[in-house]
C-alpha cells in the first residue's frame, strides 16, 4: 500500500520532483531546490522510511515509486521532471519505467540501473549500534560514529538524521527497516526488466565515484534508449554537495532539454 509522503515546496512554475538518496532526506536538497525555485515548482520528497515520512517494514524500488505516484496525483501533477539520486535514482528510474507517461523528464544522479555490492549496511549498523538514546550531546554521538564508520566525510551526513526526541536523541529513519530491505535496494526489481523509457534521460555522475561505472551509458541504453552521461570533476556520490555550482549548470541544461513538462491534473485531495 502506498504511503502519504512528507514533503517541502519552493518556488513557482514547471513542476519538479527532487527524490534524496539511502539515509537522506528532502532537507538535504533545500539549497539546490532554492536556486531551481526560480524558474520551477520543486518538491523534495521524503521517501519512505526517511526524513518526516512515514514508516514501513519493506521498501523497495515498486513500492517507492508507487509512493511517489501517489504524492503526484495528490499535487495534481501529470508529468514533472524527476530528479534522483542514488535510492531516489532507482525510485525515479522505477517510476519511469512503470509508468512512462507520468514522467516528463528524468535527471538520475550517481546511479545506473544495475546490482550493486552493499556497502551501505555497515553505515546502518553503526548508527543503530550508537546507542544514542543514552547520549548526552550531539557531540558524543558523533565521536561514537566516527569509530564506527571508516569514511570521517560520511558522519556529519548521517549526523543530518538525529533528532531530539522528548528527553533524549533518536534517528528519524528506520533503520531496522532499511537493513531488512538492503538486498532489494542494492539490487533492481526484476519485473522492471524489459521495460524501456524513450524520452530523454540526463545522468550525472561524479568523477571520484564509481556508481557509474560505464561513462557511455550503456548500462542504461536497454531501459533508457535516450541516456546521456554527464561527468562531474572533482566530484563524488554526493554530485550535488561536493560541486553545486556544475551540478546546478547541468540541471539547468537538462531541463531546457527536456522540453515542457506534462501540464497538471486536476488535484485530488486526500
Amino acid at each position: 500500500m502506498a504511503l502519504n509522503l512528507a514533503f517541502e515546496t519552493v518556488g513557482s512554475g514547471p513542476p519538479l520532483l527532487v527524490l534524496h538518496g539511502l539515509f537522506g532526506s528532502g532537507s538535504n536538497w533545500r539549497s539546490i531546490a532554492r536556486h531551481l525555485a526560480a524558474t520551477h515548482t520543486v518538491h523534495s520528497v521524503d521517501l519512505r522510511n526517511h526524513g518526516a515520512s512515514p514508516w514501513a517494514d519493506t521498501m523497495g524500488y515498486v513500492e517507492m515509486a508507487d509512493d511517489v505516484l501517489q504524492l503526484m496525483d495528490r499535487l495534481g501533477l501529470a508529468a514533472p521532471t524527476v530528479i534522483g539520486h542514488s535510492m531516489g535514482g532507482k525510485t525515479a528510474m522505477a517510476m519511469a519505467l512503470r509508468q512512462p507517461q507520468r514522467v516528463g523528464g528524468l535527471i538520475v544522479v550517481d546511479i545506473a540501473p544495475v546490482s550493486y555490492a552493499d556497502t551501505l549496511t555497515p553505515f546502518a549498523q553503526a548508527m543503530s549500534g550508537a546507542d544514542v538514546t543514552a547520549a548526552a550531546s550531539r557531540t558524543e554521538v558523533q565521536q561514537r560514529l566516527q569509530q564506527a564508520v571508516p569514511d570521517p566525510g560520511v558522519v556529519p551526513f548521517l549526523m543530518q538524521n538525529l533528532v531530539l526526541h522528548n528527553d533524549h536523541f533518536d534517528w528519524r529513519i528506520n533503520l531496522a527497516g532499511i537493513c531488512a530491505a538492503m538486498p532489494q535496494l542494492c539490487g533492481l526489481p526484476s519485473e522492471l526488466l524489459g521495460a524501456r523509457f524513450e524520452r530523454p534521460v540526463t545522468v550525472i555522475a561524479g568523477g571520484r565515484s564509481g556508481y557509474v561505472a560505464q561513462r557511455d551509458g550503456s548500462d542504461f541504453a536497454p531501459m533508457f534508449p535516450r541516456a546521456r552521461v554527464e561527468v562531474v570533476a572533482d566530484a563524488g556520490h554526493w554530485v550535488h554537495a561536493d560541486q553545486p555550482a556544475a551540478f546546478l549548470a547541468l540541471v539547468k541544461q537538462a531541463l531546457q532539454e527536456h522540453g515542457p513538462p506534462g501540464r497538471a491534473a486536476t488535484a485530488i485531495t486526500c
